[in-house]
């Protein structure tokens, strides 16, 4: 099913979970907020929100520096 992820269209499977969606793009749930159709997901969902066909979905992630 087709996604928005991150402004660009994105091929997922169905069932496919915040979680997964995560992990497929390489990056740690921990460090990730996650925004799904202008909603932001609590990370204590990311294992139980299932996409949908249309999503629109943005990651972003938390980066250290000094």
């Amino acid at each position: 099913m087709r996604i928005t992820l991150n402004g660009e269209d994105h091929e997922v499977a169905p069932g496919t979970t915040v979680h997964k969606l995560i992990l497929d793009a390489g990056r740690k749930p921990a460090a990730t907020v996650v925004e799904r159709n202008g909603g932001i997901v609590g990370r204590e969902a990311y294992t139980s929100v299932r996409l949908d066909e249309g999503d629109t979905v943005e990651l972003v992630q938390f980066v250290g520096g000094g």
